[in-house]
């Protein structure tokens, strides 16, 4: 095993250190892990033996999740950091109180539908703003002062443009509709975290704390880390491993980055590629099966497709993405002259595999539930019940009391920075609802794009790019989706409900690691103590594969919706234009390319993913042309 360097210890304690948490102290710690642990322990008790009903399924998650930000997060940077402020306690209260009136209040409400009372009124109104402060302590303001422009939107919709005009609604609809519909707070964004994002979040705690999640570490360092540039491989599998069953970009990129980008930097990687290396792999978890990021589940409650169905179409396309950041981690460190690791500081495959082969059960259990048919969260349940079993096939893993009880409370707060957009998220939803800007924004786009696909999709990369820049992927995803899908499956364009959902949960991922908002690249960044917008480029450059997987999506079928030759073609035409696409977006194959080289590939790699036998074949003869022009010549 390698002896991680100093630089590593002192970048986790300044992570630690820029935590958003507050340290409780004192009794407020222990409200604070009771709830959390209460919040663990419920939900898992509902992953295995049924859920409660939806206003305790719903509610109960809303109403732990609200008053845990209220206890952790600052209310301003002057706030107490050792217990809650007076402010804080006053939200609290107004949380209990409002999100336990919709529990008590349920079926009432229901009943009365459309006829709702003032006090049913001023709870709604309570819990938008609410809604609104919860997500700027998690978020920040961007999606706060997104919500708002909606809400004036729909109150002011008479005086707005033509071209997206309304009838308008007063403020007691607009608070109705947020608060009471299916569409709003309490909706499919809530009833998604709460039946299955939260338990793989939960899982990747428990995953953590039990020594699992080392072996995820340990191994592509066994496998990868003497070949050129071996850290980085190091990273990019590693970050496969963990992301697929963590979900989570920014979560990955910390995990795995405070161990592999010291390695990177040792070996010889510029800091700001090594955190972009590791940031850019990371974002593959979010696509990566069998847990992908939050947005497939809300992917598989819209399409009503089988979540294991979503999962399965999925792997080619996030492999075929890892094999474009190997390939342009091997081609950065063949021009650099980075080696591979010595072999005394790496772990002994056989020998790893022989200690630790059962922490791959976990994985081995969560497919196998997926395969045979069980719900998401069913399988997670067992994949906790398998971390927490395998925990104690070692003494200095096993997860006694104390370890499961820190694993919860690290879990419950993992959830949080998700958690806390919910209800605004929930508000959006349902001013798109209400004032029909689902039905007006895709004939605006329609009115430019016209019949062209590609030209839909540019424009929605672009929507996706400026709505990423102030709120989580996962919203991104389900407001530019409420927003794209009927564009993408018009009539005039005409692709799949599947891959029009696909395309935009590929899009909505460049926020993490496109300038001039890219969470996951500044997290890299921090690691590595690299300048932020230079790791922010350095990952919008290798992560390049996202801007073009929307287009096989959509013009080839790598979702596996043809015939067995059209799938077979469709599979080998990518994963040679990905493999010439990567070559050309480093500028490096044997040797520097010249103009004329690049010009060559970068022909080669368009006439590859064209999706024909003869470009195909074409496209290969210029990459071999290429090949034996490099080999000819002196190295430059």
């Amino acid at each position: 095993m390698v002896n991680q360097p100093m630089e590593n210890s002192e970048t986790k304690i300044s992570i630690e250190s820029q935590l958003p948490y507050r340290t409780l102290k004192g009794v407020w710690k222990w409200i604070s892990e009771v709830s959390a642990v209460g919040l663990v322990l419920f939900y898992i008790y509902c992953a295995g033996f049924g859920t409660a009903g939806e206003q305790y399924h719903v509610g109960l998650y809303l109403l732990l999740t609200f008053v845990l930000i209220g206890l952790l997060y600052r209310f301003r940077q002057s706030s107490p950091e050792s217990r809650p402020s007076l402010a804080d306690g006053v939200l609290i209260v107004m949380t209990i109180c409002t999100i336990g009136y919709w529990i008590v209040e349920y079926n009432t409400l229901a009943n009365r539908a459309g006829a709702y009372s003032r006090i049913d009124v001023l709870v709604g109104g309570l819990a938008v703003l609410l809604s609104l402060e919860y997500s700027r302590r998690t978020v920040g303001w961007a999606l706060t002062i997104i919500v708002a422009g909606g809400i004036l939107y729909a109150l002011f919709g008479r005086s707005m443009p033509s071209i997206i005009a309304h009838r308008g609604f007063t403020l007691r609809r607009i608070v109705e509709y947020s608060f009471f519909s299916q569409a709003g707070i309490f909706g499919i964004m809530a009833n998604v975290m709460a039946t299955y994002v939260i338990l793989f979040i939960f899982f990747g705690a428990f995953l953590e704390k039990s020594g699992v999640g080392q072996f995820f570490i340990d191994l592509p360092m066994a496998l990868a880390g003497r070949t050129v540039g071996g850290p980085a491989k190091v990273a990019v599998v590693a970050s496969g491993f963990f992301g697929s069953v963590t979900g989570s970009a920014i979560a990955n990129t910390v995990a795995t980055g405070a161990f592999t980008i010291p390695l990177m930097k040792r070996t010889g990687f510029r800091p700001h590629i090594a955190g972009a290396i590791e940031a850019t792999a990371s974002v593959g978890g979010q696509f990566l099966p069998p847990v992908m990021g939050a947005g497939a589940f809300i992917m598989a409650e819209r399409t009503e497709l089988p979540y294991s169905y979503i999962a399965l179409v999925s792997v080619i396309p996030a492999l075929l993405y890892f094999f474009s950041v190997w390939v342009m981690v091997h081609l950065e460190a063949k021009k650099w002259g980075i080696k591979g690791l010595p072999k005394e500081e790496l772990p002994h495959l056989p020998t790893l595999l022989k200690r630790q082969w059962y922490c791959l059960l976990p994985l081995v259990t969560l497919i196998a539930a997926l395969i045979a048919g069980y719900t998401a969260s069913k399988a997670a349940f067992f994949g906790i019940l398998a971390t927490i079993t395998v925990s104690y096939f070692r003494r200095e893993t096993r997860l006694t009391p104390k370890r499961l009880w820190e694993a919860m409370v690290t879990g419950a707060k993992n959830s949080l920075a998700v958690g806390g957009a919910v209800g605004s998220i929930g508000v959006i939803i349902a001013v798109i609802d209400l004032t029909g800007l689902g039905r007006i924004f895709p004939g605006l786009v329609l009115s430019i794009a016209g019949s062209n696909g590609v030209i839909a999709i540019l424009l929605l990369a672009v929507a996706s790019l400026i709505l990423g820049m102030g709120i989580p992927v996962t919203a991104a995803y389900l407001i530019t989706s409420e927003l794209a899908v009927p564009i993408l499956t018009s009539d005039q364009i005409g692709i799949s409900f599947i891959a029009a959902h696909l395309i935009i949960f590929w899009l909505s991922q460049d926020s993490n690691i496109t300038p001039p908002v890219a969470l996951g690249a500044y997290a890299g960044a921090a690691i590595a103590r690299a300048d932020p917008w230079r790791t922010g480029w350095a990952c919008f450059k290798f992560a390049k594969l996202l801007y073009v997987m929307p287009l096989l999506f959509a013009y080839t079928h790598i979702l596996f919706d043809g015939t067995l030759l059209q799938n077979v073609l469709s599979v080998g035409t990518a994963a040679v234009g990905t493999f010439i696409f990567s070559i050309v977006t480093m500028g490096y194959f044997r040797k520097k390319t010249t103009w004329l080289e690049w010009i060559l590939l970068a022909i080669a790699a368009l006439f590859a993913y064209i999706y024909n036998v003869y470009t195909f074949v074409l496209a290969l003869a210029m990459l071999a042309s290429v090949y034996f022009m490099q080999k000819r010549r002196k190295s430059t």
